[in-house]
């Protein structure tokens, strides 16, 4: 069973930083494409960034050039790098694993982007 921790949210002001973490259980990234989502109150769940089997990114309009997605092998580990942070960032941000139909979750982190 794939289990996978997030790490990292909190309260920043608009224009800061912040980098998220989502530590998997064993080697998954030669299996599974991993992403970060988020849901804002209200909002149904989107994505905001991917990156593939092999290492392809993709990132959400909204996010692009401010949130850089990257993966650590070696310590089954995935990050979400936000720059530039914006008060419609604030939402709970969730990793994911995918493979086709095998989808698998974390518990979620909360960002909140305030003054």
């Amino acid at each position: 069973q794939v289990q996978l921790v997030e790490s990292g949210g909190g309260l920043v002001h608009p224009g800061g930083s912040l980098r998220l973490s989502c530590a998997a259980s064993g080697s998954i990234f030669s299996f599974y494409a991993m992403g970060w989502y988020r849901q804002a109150p209200g909002k149904q769940r989107e994505l905001v960034a991917l990156i593939s089997l092999g290492g392809t990114t993709n990132y959400a309009d909204s996010v692009k050039g401010r949130f850089t997605i990257s993966r650590e092998r070696a310590k089954n580990t995935v990050h979400l790098q936000m720059n530039s942070l914006k008060p419609e960032d604030t939402a709970v941000y969730y990793c994911n694993a995918n493979h086709g139909s095998l989808q698998h979750w974390g518990q979620g982190t909360q960002v909140t982007v305030s003054s």
